[in-house]
């Protein structure tokens, strides 16, 4: 039972003016949520933590209705008022007249077991809930508020300051010297890291990329409704946290998915990501950001732990949980050897599949040139263009540009210390050349991912493609044709680089062993 007597007297059923069978708690560091049955009413607790005020009554009643308000963006059907609890402390009455002793969310209660946190403890999240995920979240992005420059949100400063109020609650409660010692050994590379990429922030501030976020995006924070995933529960307390770069909301979901066994859904969600957004600059400042936000979960487990009985099974598993987020985000300190790999191969010949399933594997990330060329037109990857062989978006001047940006956005990947597969064609020597120019001048290892498959099954593929009608790819059968006229060959030179895969059978852990016993740069 909990110790508050308001809290107490709301688990009866006759506290609510709706039919209720039983009363079930959910209590977390900063709030109880009383589920009903059909409704669930959310109330605030009296803390107050630095960047989370709720110490008297008027602060929880404006931030009840800020919850309302906020939430709608996500989920409309689900967050539907605000009501007073009223009666006495000892017999409360939701809706009660009389002067209010606290105030609730009211929210529509969904179903239990649909909460993608759950679905990743029990193994059923799939790869299409991810896929929902990128649409949802990369449209919201699309369409949020952009921070105004006069508002001070975004700036470098300011972001470090929850960078580092994350050690200041952390630090107090540890006592264990492996502990410590780890804590700080994320504090110095957070200050030095802060260093390094302080004008990325201030670029990005500059550029649009701080918009009113969700803030909290977690995966026991989006749920499933009607077999749709839905973002809820945002952060209303705090505008500085919720008026954020893009890339940060998007490491809360990437190490949220990496800290629950999900890693090839991180490297899933955060390539269709940057395709959908063509974000690949932000790549600067992600691992800023997956630290920060592994030790924002880190400290939410000591505050837990903190309002639990010392030795008792939930201070134990707050002690865990805190120890394996801060694991996280040591790892992500590890140092990563980059690559620059480029596909060649037909149209049909299977080069993106392959390229997709190799980044979810090894978490390298894939430029598509049918996506990026589409994108310097102003269309979507859906698009269709109506182009044909050599006109429209298949000038040699629009394949120029598009060249020319994969390269642009390949070094900026490799720059930012990421591994990445340019997915084009890469038909003639020339073009092959400049990409192994750009690894050559970066000082990485440079790989030809050679895709084939026979005649008859690239003309099925394509045709099957076309006929789909959702590939960002326009390539027909005509185009295919085109392109056995002009593809040159691979030179010897070339071929010292090069992996060669049959497409139609191949074993995915098989090819990346190939790739890394490719000779080495010197």
């Amino acid at each position: 039972m909990p110790d508050n007597p308001l809290i107490t007297g709301l688990l009866k059923a006759d506290a609510y003016p709706h039919p209720v069978q039983a009363v079930r708690l959910i209590e977390t560091h900063c709030a109880w949520v009383l589920l009903t049955g059909e409704f669930a009413y959310k109330i605030k607790k009296p803390v107050d933590f630095g960047f989370l005020d709720f110490s008297t009554l008027e602060k929880r009643r404006f931030y009840c209705e800020e919850e309302i308000r906020l939430n709608r963006r996500f989920a409309p059907q689900v967050y539907l008022d605000v009501v007073a609890v009223g009666g006495t402390v000892q017999q409360p009455r939701i809706a009660a007249a009389g002067v209010a002793l606290e105030y609730a969310v009211r929210m529509r209660q969904f179903a239990d077991g649909g909460l993608l946190s759950q679905l990743a403890a029990q193994q059923r999240l799939q790869r299409a809930h991810i896929d929902q995920l990128v649409e949802v979240i990369g449209r919201f992005h699309q369409n949020a508020a952009h921070a105004s420059m006069d508002s001070g949100y975004g700036e470098p400063g300011r972001i470090h300051h929850w960078v580092q109020e994350n050690f200041e609650h952390i630090r107090p409660a540890l006592d264990e010297a492996r502990d410590i010692e780890r804590l700080e050994h994320l504090r110095r590379w957070s200050e030095q890291e802060r260093r390094r990429i302080d004008g990325v922030l201030a670029q990005r501030r500059q550029g649009g990329f701080i918009r009113e976020c969700h803030g909290d995006l977690h995966l026991g924070n989006i749920t499933l409704i009607e077999d749709r995933v839905t973002p809820f529960d945002c952060v209303e307390f705090n505008p500085e946290l919720r008026w954020i770069d893009l890339m940060s909301e998007a490491a809360f979901l990437i190490m949220d998915l990496d800290d629950r066994g999900y890693s090839g859904f991180a490297h899933h969600f955060l390539n269709r990501y940057l395709q959908h957004t063509g974000d690949y600059a932000g790549l600067a400042v992600l691992r800023y950001y997956l630290v920060y936000r592994a030790l924002v979960r880190a400290k939410v487990a000591v505050l837990r732990r903190a309002q639990t009985a010392p030795g008792s099974e939930p201070f134990r598993q707050a002690t865990t949980d805190y120890r394996q987020y801060a694991q996280l985000a040591a790892d992500y300190l590890a140092p990563h050897d980059a690559r620059l790999v480029i596909t060649h191969g037909l149209s049909g010949s299977g080069k993106s599949t392959v390229a997709a399933q190799l980044c979810e594997h090894t978490g390298m990330i894939q430029i598509r040139s049918d996506i990026e060329r589409k994108r310097l037109a102003g269309l979507a990857a859906d698009g269709r263009s109506g182009s044909g062989v050599g006109d429209g978006l298949y000038t040699a001047d629009r394949t120029q540009q598009t060249y020319r940006q994969l390269a642009t956005l390949a070094g900026r990947v490799l720059q930012a210390g990421y591994s990445v597969i340019v997915d084009a064609t890469f038909l003639e020597q020339a073009r092959r050349g400049e990409f192994q120019t750009l690894a050559t001048s970066l000082q990485v290892p440079f790989v030809i991912l050679h895709c084939e498959a026979d005649d008859a099954e690239l003309e099925r593929r394509v045709l099957a493609r076309a006929a789909a009608g959702t590939d960002p790819s326009e390539a027909g059968l005509e185009v295919l044709y085109a392109q056995r006229r002009i593809r040159q060959p691979l030179t010897a030179d070339e071929l010292r680089h090069t992996v060669a895969v049959d497409t139609a059978r191949y074993d995915i852990h098989a090819l990346q062993t190939a790739i890394d016993r490719l000779p080495q740069p010197r």
